[in-house]
């Protein structure tokens, strides 16, 4: 992938030593948003956890800066786990894996960096075996619906979420249960 510049952007999964990174790219993009509703913010909790095993977090660099961000959240058996908001079964919420937050520099928007995030997010979570995939999206982030939407989701449902911000509930069935589990 390449800037609009035509620069390569490396891409590769983030780990514990580009956490500050993580979150100045984070309060950076957020500041500038039109109104704070949009995003969902996490905190240095979320991204250790993240980092230690609930999920992977994958980013883009120009030139060795972090321009973008995104999380695939694997949230086992626990409240946080988006499969009970859809009714996953609780057999089946270890096989839940969530589409979370993407942030993405202006500096590179229009490059495809949501969609191919989407797919990368996608391919781990079928090599982890999930069954079901699920993000949530402000109802006007049209440009992230769009993503989701190309990607294969289907809007299941509306409702406050995060704190009372509103938000569209997607869903992706990715594989079929096996045999012995049915």
């Amino acid at each position: 992938m390449r800037t609009k510049e035509g620069y390569p952007l490396e891409i590769r999964r983030l780990y514990h030593l580009e956490l500050q990174e993580i979150r100045a790219l984070m309060l950076e993009v957020i500041s500038r948003l039109p109104f704070q509703d949009l995003f969902a913010m996490n905190d240095e909790d979320y991204f250790l956890e993240l980092i230690d095993g609930m999920g992977e977090i994958y980013g883009a660099f120009n030139n060795g800066k972090l321009v973008a961000y995104s999380v695939l959240a694997f949230p086992g058996v626990s409240e946080i786990n988006l499969g009970t908001e859809f009714g996953v079964p609780e057999k089946e919420l270890p096989f839940v894996a969530v589409l979370d937050s993407t942030v993405v520099h202006e500096s590179v928007r229009g490059l495809g960096l949501q969609r191919f995030f989407h797919e990368l997010r996608e391919k781990r979570a079928k090599e982890k075996e999930c069954l079901y995939l699920y993000s949530t999206v402000h109802p006007q982030n049209h440009t992230s619906i769009k993503n989701l939407e190309a990607a294969g989701f289907t809007l299941q449902f509306t409702r406050p979420m995060y704190g009372g911000k509103n938000r569209h509930c997607y869903s992706k069935r990715l594989i079929g249960l096996k045999k012995d589990d049915s």
